[in-house]
């Protein structure tokens, strides 16, 4: 019950438009990942930006289980297993990205698509978490089994093979 485990990877492209060019993030997201992708919208509006509130500006998806482990595994590959501490936040969850989509295996650059990065979040959590979560008599986690940084750095270190900076 100790051991911490990856609760889900979500994986989210910001394309900061709608149109073709969000329609391509799409389609890349789901070959890479294999799984039907979620759009997300725009919470405000941001004349600047020329973005109105509610239009499509990204997408995304979440990987739990087998799937997240595996892509997990590819992405560390990617960055070549290097993080920074700042990565991590005080509760155990790992933020990083990837520049280049083309970096995945089986994937080519197409001029005509251009190339997307993408933001990858990963939540560790031990074993029991869902008492915090469940409907029918919720209950808190105790400080003791809790997740905390430290415990997410080893837990990388030691399953990954990632070198925390």
């Amino acid at each position: 019950m100790r051991t911490p485990v990856v609760d889900k990877v979500v994986v989210h492209m910001g394309v900061g438009e709608s149109g073709q060019h969000l329609v391509d993030a799409e389609g890349i997201l789901g070959a890479i990942t294999g799984q039907k992708i979620i759009r997300t919208y725009s919470k405000r509006t941001l004349p600047a930006f020329s973005i109105k509130k509610g239009e499509p500006i990204g997408c995304k998806v979440t990987l739990r289980g087998e799937r997240a482990e595996k892509f997990l595994t590819t992405a560390l590959g990617i960055i070549e297993s290097n993080l920074r501490t700042s990565q991590f936040d005080k509760n155990g969850n790992v933020t990083f990205g990837i520049e280049e989509h083309t970096d995945f295996p089986g994937m080519r650059y197409d001029p005509n698509i251009g190339i997307f990065g993408m933001d990858i979040n990963v939540v560790v959590n031990r074993p029991g978490y869902r008492i915090s979560k469940r409907r029918i008599s919720k209950t808190s986690i105790p400080a003791s089994h809790r997740i905390i940084k430290d415990d997410t750095i080893n837990f990388f270190k030691d399953k990954y093979s990632v070198e925390v900076v």
